[in-house]
Protein backbone atom coordinates (compact mmCIF):
# COMPACT_ATOMS: atom_id res chain seq x y z
CA UNK A 1 0.00 0.00 0.00
CA UNK A 2 1.09 3.50 -0.82
CA UNK A 3 1.79 6.07 1.83
CA UNK A 4 -0.92 8.37 -0.09
CA UNK A 5 -3.18 5.96 0.49
CA UNK A 6 -2.34 5.18 3.85
CA UNK A 7 -2.58 8.75 4.85
CA UNK A 8 -5.88 9.13 3.29
CA UNK A 9 -7.38 6.06 5.08
CA UNK A 10 -5.69 7.75 8.29
CA UNK A 11 -7.30 11.15 7.73
CA UNK A 12 -10.30 9.50 6.70
CA UNK A 13 -10.38 7.60 9.87
CA UNK A 14 -9.70 10.76 12.04
CA UNK A 15 -12.90 12.54 10.48
CA UNK A 16 -15.55 10.12 11.33
CA UNK A 17 -17.06 11.50 14.15
CA UNK A 18 -20.65 10.47 15.33
CA UNK A 19 -23.24 13.45 14.41
CA UNK A 20 -23.86 14.29 18.02
CA UNK A 21 -20.88 13.01 19.76
CA UNK A 22 -20.72 15.55 22.81
CA UNK A 23 -24.13 16.75 23.04
CA UNK A 24 -26.77 15.31 25.76
CA UNK A 25 -30.08 13.82 25.41
CA UNK A 26 -32.19 16.62 26.75
CA UNK A 27 -35.54 15.11 25.94
CA UNK A 28 -35.60 11.11 26.22
CA UNK A 29 -38.90 10.47 25.70
CA UNK A 30 -39.43 12.41 22.33
CA UNK A 31 -41.30 11.94 19.24
CA UNK A 32 -41.28 12.88 15.68
CA UNK A 33 -43.64 13.51 13.05
CA UNK A 34 -44.32 14.27 9.29
CA UNK A 35 -48.28 14.91 8.85
CA UNK A 36 -49.03 14.58 5.35
CA UNK A 37 -52.60 14.34 4.13
CA UNK A 38 -52.85 10.84 3.27
CA UNK A 39 -50.79 9.36 6.49
CA UNK A 40 -48.74 10.25 9.43
CA UNK A 41 -45.11 8.61 9.53
CA UNK A 42 -44.23 8.64 13.71
CA UNK A 43 -40.69 8.01 14.88
CA UNK A 44 -39.99 7.46 18.68
CA UNK A 45 -37.14 5.97 20.60
CA UNK A 46 -36.32 2.17 20.45
CA UNK A 47 -33.88 0.45 22.63
CA UNK A 48 -29.88 1.02 22.25
CA UNK A 49 -30.01 3.64 20.49
CA UNK A 50 -32.32 2.98 17.73
CA UNK A 51 -35.70 4.19 16.65
CA UNK A 52 -39.20 3.13 16.00
CA UNK A 53 -41.22 3.98 12.85
CA UNK A 54 -44.96 3.35 12.00
CA UNK A 55 -47.10 4.70 9.57
CA UNK A 56 -51.16 6.01 10.78
CA UNK A 57 -53.66 6.87 8.40
CA UNK A 58 -55.36 10.49 9.36
CA UNK A 59 -59.04 9.33 10.35
CA UNK A 60 -60.21 9.81 14.03
CA UNK A 61 -59.69 6.30 15.03
CA UNK A 62 -56.52 6.60 13.82
CA UNK A 63 -55.26 9.29 15.47
CA UNK A 64 -56.51 7.63 18.85
CA UNK A 65 -54.56 5.00 17.82
CA UNK A 66 -51.76 7.11 17.07
CA UNK A 67 -52.39 8.60 20.92
CA UNK A 68 -52.73 5.34 22.41
CA UNK A 69 -49.08 3.85 20.58
CA UNK A 70 -47.62 6.80 21.77
CA UNK A 71 -48.64 6.85 25.34
CA UNK A 72 -47.35 2.97 25.50
CA UNK A 73 -43.96 4.15 23.70
CA UNK A 74 -43.79 6.83 27.15
CA UNK A 75 -43.80 9.60 24.79
CA UNK A 76 -43.98 12.89 26.80
CA UNK A 77 -43.11 15.26 23.68
CA UNK A 78 -43.83 15.36 19.98
CA UNK A 79 -42.40 17.52 17.50
CA UNK A 80 -44.74 17.26 14.30
CA UNK A 81 -44.28 18.91 10.85
CA UNK A 82 -46.51 19.62 8.37
CA UNK A 83 -48.11 21.70 4.94
CA UNK A 84 -51.01 23.42 5.53
CA UNK A 85 -53.66 22.80 8.42
CA UNK A 86 -53.12 18.99 8.14
CA UNK A 87 -51.97 19.30 11.38
CA UNK A 88 -54.41 20.79 13.32
CA UNK A 89 -57.08 17.95 14.30
CA UNK A 90 -53.47 15.72 15.31
CA UNK A 91 -52.46 18.67 17.51
CA UNK A 92 -55.49 19.29 19.24
CA UNK A 93 -56.08 15.34 19.71
CA UNK A 94 -53.01 14.59 20.90
CA UNK A 95 -52.96 17.74 23.82
CA UNK A 96 -56.29 15.90 24.90
CA UNK A 97 -54.23 12.97 26.00
CA UNK A 98 -51.60 15.22 27.71
CA UNK A 99 -49.00 14.69 25.45
CA UNK A 100 -47.08 18.60 24.59
CA UNK A 101 -46.82 19.16 21.02
CA UNK A 102 -44.51 20.83 19.22
CA UNK A 103 -45.48 22.43 15.64
CA UNK A 104 -41.71 23.42 13.97
CA UNK A 105 -41.02 25.29 11.02
CA UNK A 106 -39.49 23.09 8.20
CA UNK A 107 -36.87 25.05 7.50
CA UNK A 108 -35.34 24.62 10.86
CA UNK A 109 -35.22 20.51 9.70
CA UNK A 110 -33.18 21.32 6.62
CA UNK A 111 -31.03 18.22 6.13
CA UNK A 112 -28.07 17.79 3.88
CA UNK A 113 -28.35 16.89 0.49
CA UNK A 114 -29.35 13.41 -0.29
CA UNK A 115 -31.96 10.99 -0.44
CA UNK A 116 -35.81 12.73 1.22
CA UNK A 117 -38.65 10.43 2.43
CA UNK A 118 -41.25 10.51 5.38
CA UNK A 119 -39.63 8.24 7.00
CA UNK A 120 -36.24 10.14 6.73
CA UNK A 121 -38.09 13.26 8.10
CA UNK A 122 -39.50 11.67 10.95
CA UNK A 123 -36.53 10.38 11.90
CA UNK A 124 -34.31 13.51 11.16
CA UNK A 125 -37.25 15.07 13.38
CA UNK A 126 -37.18 12.69 16.24
CA UNK A 127 -33.50 13.13 16.68
CA UNK A 128 -33.21 16.80 16.82
CA UNK A 129 -35.91 16.80 18.83
CA UNK A 130 -34.41 14.73 21.22
CA UNK A 131 -31.43 17.10 21.51
CA UNK A 132 -33.77 19.91 22.22
CA UNK A 133 -32.20 21.54 19.11
CA UNK A 134 -35.96 22.71 17.75
CA UNK A 135 -38.09 25.58 18.80
CA UNK A 136 -41.85 24.68 18.26
CA UNK A 137 -44.09 27.69 16.88
CA UNK A 138 -46.14 30.16 18.91
CA UNK A 139 -49.48 29.47 19.20
CA UNK A 140 -51.64 31.19 21.53
CA UNK A 141 -54.07 30.06 24.76
CA UNK A 142 -57.31 27.61 23.53
CA UNK A 143 -59.84 30.45 24.21
CA UNK A 144 -58.00 33.00 21.79
CA UNK A 145 -57.22 30.41 19.46
CA UNK A 146 -61.46 30.35 18.97
CA UNK A 147 -61.60 34.10 18.47
CA UNK A 148 -58.67 33.83 16.19
CA UNK A 149 -60.01 31.91 13.96
CA UNK A 150 -63.44 33.68 13.74
CA UNK A 151 -61.36 37.22 12.97
CA UNK A 152 -59.21 35.14 10.09
CA UNK A 153 -62.46 33.94 8.69
CA UNK A 154 -64.03 37.57 8.73
CA UNK A 155 -61.13 39.03 7.33
CA UNK A 156 -61.43 36.60 4.05
CA UNK A 157 -64.91 37.33 3.80
CA UNK A 158 -64.37 40.73 3.30
CA UNK A 159 -61.72 40.12 0.91
CA UNK A 160 -64.09 38.25 -0.73
CA UNK A 161 -66.76 40.80 -1.06
CA UNK A 162 -64.34 43.38 -2.48
CA UNK A 163 -64.55 42.04 -5.94
CA UNK A 164 -67.82 42.52 -6.36
CA UNK A 165 -67.99 46.45 -5.33
CA UNK A 166 -65.03 46.28 -8.24
CA UNK A 167 -68.05 44.30 -10.01
CA UNK A 168 -70.65 47.43 -9.31
CA UNK A 169 -68.26 49.49 -10.54
CA UNK A 170 -67.32 48.07 -13.44
CA UNK A 171 -71.17 47.73 -14.85
CA UNK A 172 -72.22 51.57 -13.75
CA UNK A 173 -69.05 52.66 -15.68
CA UNK A 174 -69.69 50.55 -19.15
CA UNK A 175 -73.40 52.04 -18.64
CA UNK A 176 -71.88 55.54 -18.39
CA UNK A 177 -73.07 56.14 -15.00
CA UNK A 178 -69.79 58.10 -13.67
CA UNK A 179 -71.60 57.71 -9.78
CA UNK A 180 -68.16 57.12 -8.31
CA UNK A 181 -66.80 60.61 -9.93
CA UNK A 182 -69.70 61.94 -7.46
CA UNK A 183 -69.28 59.89 -4.42
CA UNK A 184 -66.33 58.71 -2.71
CA UNK A 185 -67.61 55.25 -1.68
CA UNK A 186 -70.29 53.92 -4.04
CA UNK A 187 -70.89 51.26 -0.93
CA UNK A 188 -72.23 54.15 1.23
CA UNK A 189 -75.15 55.18 2.11
CA UNK A 190 -75.97 57.03 -1.01
CA UNK A 191 -74.62 54.86 -3.04
CA UNK A 192 -75.89 51.81 -2.02
CA UNK A 193 -79.61 53.14 -2.07
CA UNK A 194 -79.22 54.39 -5.89
CA UNK A 195 -77.51 51.24 -6.51
CA UNK A 196 -80.68 49.08 -5.06
CA UNK A 197 -82.58 51.86 -6.52
CA UNK A 198 -81.64 51.30 -10.12
CA UNK A 199 -81.90 47.42 -9.97
CA UNK A 200 -85.54 47.48 -9.02
CA UNK A 201 -86.26 49.26 -12.42
CA UNK A 202 -85.78 53.39 -11.70
CA UNK A 203 -83.95 55.48 -14.40
CA UNK A 204 -85.16 59.02 -13.63
CA UNK A 205 -81.55 60.64 -12.45
CA UNK A 206 -83.04 62.85 -10.50
CA UNK A 207 -85.27 60.27 -8.69
CA UNK A 208 -82.13 58.77 -8.14
CA UNK A 209 -80.26 61.86 -7.14
CA UNK A 210 -82.93 62.34 -3.90
CA UNK A 211 -81.62 59.40 -2.28
CA UNK A 212 -78.52 61.60 -1.94
CA UNK A 213 -77.57 61.77 1.53
CA UNK A 214 -77.10 65.70 3.43
CA UNK A 215 -73.16 65.03 4.38
CA UNK A 216 -72.80 64.56 0.47
CA UNK A 217 -70.13 66.85 -1.21
CA UNK A 218 -72.05 67.31 -4.72
CA UNK A 219 -75.38 68.42 -4.74
CA UNK A 220 -78.57 66.42 -6.75
CA UNK A 221 -78.05 68.25 -9.80
CA UNK A 222 -74.42 67.14 -10.25
CA UNK A 223 -75.19 63.34 -9.45
CA UNK A 224 -78.02 63.32 -11.42
CA UNK A 225 -76.13 64.45 -14.22
CA UNK A 226 -73.58 61.52 -13.70
CA UNK A 227 -76.61 58.78 -13.56
CA UNK A 228 -77.78 59.56 -17.03
CA UNK A 229 -76.83 56.83 -19.08
CA UNK A 230 -77.17 54.25 -21.92
CA UNK A 231 -78.99 51.62 -19.41
CA UNK A 232 -77.73 48.23 -21.24
CA UNK A 233 -79.79 44.96 -20.17
CA UNK A 234 -76.89 42.98 -19.91
CA UNK A 235 -74.51 45.92 -17.86
CA UNK A 236 -77.86 46.35 -15.54
CA UNK A 237 -78.06 42.09 -15.35
CA UNK A 238 -74.00 42.25 -13.93
CA UNK A 239 -75.14 44.87 -12.02
CA UNK A 240 -78.20 43.01 -10.02
CA UNK A 241 -75.75 40.04 -9.63
CA UNK A 242 -72.84 41.83 -8.33
CA UNK A 243 -75.33 43.76 -5.47
CA UNK A 244 -76.71 40.39 -4.87
CA UNK A 245 -73.39 38.89 -4.29
CA UNK A 246 -72.03 42.06 -1.77
CA UNK A 247 -75.35 41.65 0.33
CA UNK A 248 -74.87 38.00 1.05
CA UNK A 249 -71.31 38.34 1.76
CA UNK A 250 -72.46 41.38 4.09
CA UNK A 251 -74.80 38.95 5.86
CA UNK A 252 -72.39 36.59 6.47
CA UNK A 253 -70.38 39.04 7.75
CA UNK A 254 -72.93 40.05 10.16
CA UNK A 255 -73.75 36.30 11.63
CA UNK A 256 -69.75 36.35 11.98
CA UNK A 257 -70.08 39.10 14.03
CA UNK A 258 -72.54 37.65 16.38
CA UNK A 259 -70.10 34.83 16.84
CA UNK A 260 -67.53 36.89 17.81
CA UNK A 261 -69.11 38.70 20.39
CA UNK A 262 -70.36 34.91 21.84
CA UNK A 263 -66.98 34.23 21.71
CA UNK A 264 -65.85 36.99 23.97
CA UNK A 265 -68.38 36.59 26.15
CA UNK A 266 -67.00 33.46 26.91
CA UNK A 267 -63.62 34.57 27.22
CA UNK A 268 -62.44 34.97 31.05
CA UNK A 269 -59.63 37.25 31.90
CA UNK A 270 -56.53 35.30 33.69
CA UNK A 271 -55.31 38.33 35.12
CA UNK A 272 -57.75 39.35 37.35
CA UNK A 273 -61.23 41.66 36.89
CA UNK A 274 -60.43 44.38 39.24
CA UNK A 275 -59.80 47.28 36.90
CA UNK A 276 -61.11 50.99 36.61
CA UNK A 277 -63.74 51.69 34.32
CA UNK A 278 -63.15 52.80 30.50
CA UNK A 279 -62.55 56.39 29.76
CA UNK A 280 -63.41 58.67 26.19
CA UNK A 281 -60.60 58.87 24.09
CA UNK A 282 -60.14 62.94 24.51
CA UNK A 283 -57.03 62.94 22.32
CA UNK A 284 -58.41 60.65 19.73
CA UNK A 285 -60.96 61.05 17.27
CA UNK A 286 -63.29 59.34 16.35
CA UNK A 287 -63.10 57.18 13.20
CA UNK A 288 -65.47 55.18 10.91
CA UNK A 289 -64.95 52.29 9.04
CA UNK A 290 -67.46 49.84 7.30
CA UNK A 291 -65.21 47.32 7.61
CA UNK A 292 -65.42 47.36 11.72
CA UNK A 293 -67.27 45.11 13.39
CA UNK A 294 -70.87 45.69 14.17
CA UNK A 295 -72.60 44.83 17.35
CA UNK A 296 -69.23 43.89 19.24
CA UNK A 297 -68.07 45.78 22.31
CA UNK A 298 -64.77 45.28 20.91
CA UNK A 299 -62.43 47.75 22.78
CA UNK A 300 -64.59 46.59 26.08
CA UNK A 301 -63.97 42.99 25.74
CA UNK A 302 -60.34 43.56 24.99
CA UNK A 303 -60.43 45.92 28.30
CA UNK A 304 -61.35 43.52 30.00
CA UNK A 305 -59.68 40.40 28.46
CA UNK A 306 -56.22 42.35 28.64
CA UNK A 307 -56.30 44.79 31.39
CA UNK A 308 -55.48 47.62 28.89
CA UNK A 309 -56.91 50.20 26.78
CA UNK A 310 -54.73 48.94 23.38
CA UNK A 311 -57.00 51.66 21.39
CA UNK A 312 -55.98 54.03 23.55
CA UNK A 313 -52.88 54.10 21.67
CA UNK A 314 -52.84 56.10 18.27
CA UNK A 315 -53.10 54.20 14.76
CA UNK A 316 -54.66 50.92 16.50
CA UNK A 317 -58.30 50.70 15.85
CA UNK A 318 -60.33 48.51 17.66
CA UNK A 319 -60.13 45.95 14.56
CA UNK A 320 -56.33 45.59 14.84
CA UNK A 321 -56.52 45.67 18.49
CA UNK A 322 -58.24 43.05 18.81
CA UNK A 323 -56.09 40.94 15.57
CA UNK A 324 -53.27 42.03 17.65
CA UNK A 325 -54.70 40.60 20.79
CA UNK A 326 -55.74 37.39 19.12
CA UNK A 327 -52.53 36.52 17.14
CA UNK A 328 -50.07 37.36 20.17
CA UNK A 329 -52.11 36.08 23.03
CA UNK A 330 -53.25 38.72 26.43
CA UNK A 331 -50.29 37.99 28.32
CA UNK A 332 -46.79 37.37 26.46
CA UNK A 333 -45.20 35.15 28.52
CA UNK A 334 -44.08 33.17 25.13
CA UNK A 335 -41.63 36.12 24.58
CA UNK A 336 -39.40 37.04 27.46
CA UNK A 337 -38.06 40.65 26.30
CA UNK A 338 -39.41 42.82 23.85
CA UNK A 339 -37.02 41.75 21.31
CA UNK A 340 -38.22 38.82 21.23
CA UNK A 341 -41.57 40.00 20.37
CA UNK A 342 -40.45 42.41 17.88
CA UNK A 343 -38.55 39.75 16.26
CA UNK A 344 -41.49 37.40 16.22
CA UNK A 345 -43.63 39.75 14.49
CA UNK A 346 -41.01 40.61 11.64
CA UNK A 347 -40.52 43.95 12.53
CA UNK A 348 -36.97 43.76 13.76
CA UNK A 349 -34.01 44.23 11.14
CA UNK A 350 -32.46 41.32 10.29
CA UNK A 351 -28.74 41.72 10.47
CA UNK A 352 -25.68 39.65 9.19
CA UNK A 353 -22.58 40.24 10.78
CA UNK A 354 -19.39 38.83 9.92
CA UNK A 355 -15.88 39.80 11.56
CA UNK A 356 -17.85 41.69 13.97
CA UNK A 357 -19.29 44.14 11.02
CA UNK A 358 -23.06 44.37 9.74
CA UNK A 359 -23.04 43.49 6.33
CA UNK A 360 -26.50 44.31 5.40
CA UNK A 361 -29.33 44.94 7.44
CA UNK A 362 -33.03 43.57 6.21
CA UNK A 363 -36.16 43.06 7.68
CA UNK A 364 -37.31 39.40 7.10
CA UNK A 365 -40.28 38.78 4.99
CA UNK A 366 -43.05 37.33 6.81
CA UNK A 367 -46.98 36.99 6.52
CA UNK A 368 -47.27 37.62 10.41
CA UNK A 369 -50.93 38.83 10.66
CA UNK A 370 -49.71 40.94 14.31
CA UNK A 371 -47.02 42.76 12.37
CA UNK A 372 -49.00 43.62 9.50
CA UNK A 373 -51.33 45.24 12.06
CA UNK A 374 -48.97 47.37 13.46
CA UNK A 375 -47.62 48.67 9.89
CA UNK A 376 -51.30 49.27 8.92
CA UNK A 377 -51.45 51.15 12.19
CA UNK A 378 -47.98 53.06 11.99
CA UNK A 379 -49.24 54.15 8.13
CA UNK A 380 -52.35 55.63 9.79
CA UNK A 381 -49.97 58.30 12.06
CA UNK A 382 -47.65 59.44 8.90
CA UNK A 383 -49.43 62.79 9.26
CA UNK A 384 -50.48 62.66 13.15
CA UNK A 385 -49.02 64.93 15.77
CA UNK A 386 -48.29 62.09 18.11
CA UNK A 387 -44.89 61.34 18.88
CA UNK A 388 -45.05 57.86 16.35
CA UNK A 389 -45.90 60.73 13.64
CA UNK A 390 -42.65 62.28 14.67
CA UNK A 391 -40.90 59.57 14.40
CA UNK A 392 -41.90 58.62 10.98
CA UNK A 393 -40.98 62.21 9.31
CA UNK A 394 -37.91 61.94 11.46
CA UNK A 395 -36.58 58.60 10.24
CA UNK A 396 -37.73 59.12 6.76
CA UNK A 397 -35.31 62.05 5.37
CA UNK A 398 -32.53 59.06 6.42
CA UNK A 399 -34.06 55.72 5.90
CA UNK A 400 -36.74 56.42 3.09
CA UNK A 401 -40.53 56.05 3.63
CA UNK A 402 -41.13 52.09 3.38
CA UNK A 403 -38.03 51.54 6.19
CA UNK A 404 -39.57 54.61 8.10
CA UNK A 405 -43.04 52.66 8.27
CA UNK A 406 -41.76 49.42 9.59
CA UNK A 407 -39.39 51.37 12.01
CA UNK A 408 -42.62 53.51 13.51
CA UNK A 409 -44.36 50.02 13.42
CA UNK A 410 -41.69 48.44 15.44
CA UNK A 411 -42.02 51.63 18.09
CA UNK A 412 -45.64 51.08 18.24
CA UNK A 413 -44.57 47.24 19.12
CA UNK A 414 -43.04 47.57 21.86
CA UNK A 415 -45.53 50.13 23.36
CA UNK A 416 -48.25 47.75 23.10
CA UNK A 417 -45.41 45.08 24.53
CA UNK A 418 -45.06 47.22 27.76
CA UNK A 419 -48.81 47.60 27.96
CA UNK A 420 -49.36 44.08 27.57
CA UNK A 421 -46.68 42.38 29.85
CA UNK A 422 -46.44 44.86 32.72
CA UNK A 423 -50.44 46.15 32.35
CA UNK A 424 -49.63 49.88 32.30
CA UNK A 425 -51.81 52.46 30.57
CA UNK A 426 -50.48 54.62 27.45
CA UNK A 427 -49.23 57.41 28.25
CA UNK A 428 -50.05 59.97 25.56
CA UNK A 429 -47.24 62.07 24.43
CA UNK A 430 -47.24 64.87 21.37
CA UNK A 431 -44.51 65.59 18.37
CA UNK A 432 -43.70 68.74 19.94
CA UNK A 433 -42.79 66.62 23.47
CA UNK A 434 -40.74 64.41 21.06
CA UNK A 435 -39.02 67.29 19.41
CA UNK A 436 -38.46 68.79 22.61
CA UNK A 437 -37.11 65.54 24.25
CA UNK A 438 -35.00 64.80 21.33
CA UNK A 439 -33.71 68.41 21.18
CA UNK A 440 -32.34 67.93 24.98
CA UNK A 441 -31.03 64.34 24.40
CA UNK A 442 -28.77 66.09 21.13
CA UNK A 443 -28.25 69.29 23.30
CA UNK A 444 -26.43 66.65 25.68
CA UNK A 445 -24.66 64.37 23.56
CA UNK A 446 -23.13 68.02 21.88
CA UNK A 447 -22.04 69.30 25.47
CA UNK A 448 -20.32 66.12 26.55
CA UNK A 449 -18.24 65.69 22.93
CA UNK A 450 -17.35 69.35 23.44
CA UNK A 451 -16.12 68.42 26.98
CA UNK A 452 -14.22 66.06 25.73
CA UNK A 453 -12.00 68.23 22.83
CA UNK A 454 -11.81 70.83 25.92
CA UNK A 455 -14.29 73.09 24.30
CA UNK A 456 -17.58 75.39 25.39
CA UNK A 457 -20.71 74.90 24.24
CA UNK A 458 -22.74 78.11 23.44
CA UNK A 459 -25.92 79.38 21.32
CA UNK A 460 -26.15 81.58 18.64
CA UNK A 461 -25.90 84.85 20.98
CA UNK A 462 -22.81 83.80 22.85
CA UNK A 463 -24.45 82.30 26.11
CA UNK A 464 -22.85 79.35 27.52
CA UNK A 465 -25.30 76.14 27.50
CA UNK A 466 -25.74 74.96 31.15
Amino acid sequence: MSKLSRRTQESAAQTEVRPFEGLARLQSHAAGADIGAHEIVVCVPGPDDTQIVRTFGTYTADLESLAAWLTAQHVETIAMESTGVYWIPVFELLEQHDLHCCLINSATTKRMPGRKSDVNDAQWIQTLHSYGLLSDSFRPDADLIALRTLLRHRAQLIQHRSPHILHMQKALLQMNLQLSQVLSDVTGETGLNIIRAIVAGERDPHVLAAWRNSRCHKDEAEIALALTGTWRAEHLFVLQQALALFDFYTQQIAACDAEIERTYTAIRPEWGSDQPALLPLAHKPRSHSKNQPQGVQVRAHLYRIVGVDLVAVPGISESSAQTIVAEVGSSLERFPSVKHFCSWLGLAPHNDISGGKVLRSYRLKNHNRAGQAFIQAAAALIRSDTVFGACYRRLKSRLGPAQALVATAHKLARVVYKMLKDKVPYAHTTAQAEEERLRDREIAYLKRKAAKLGLILADTEGTVVS
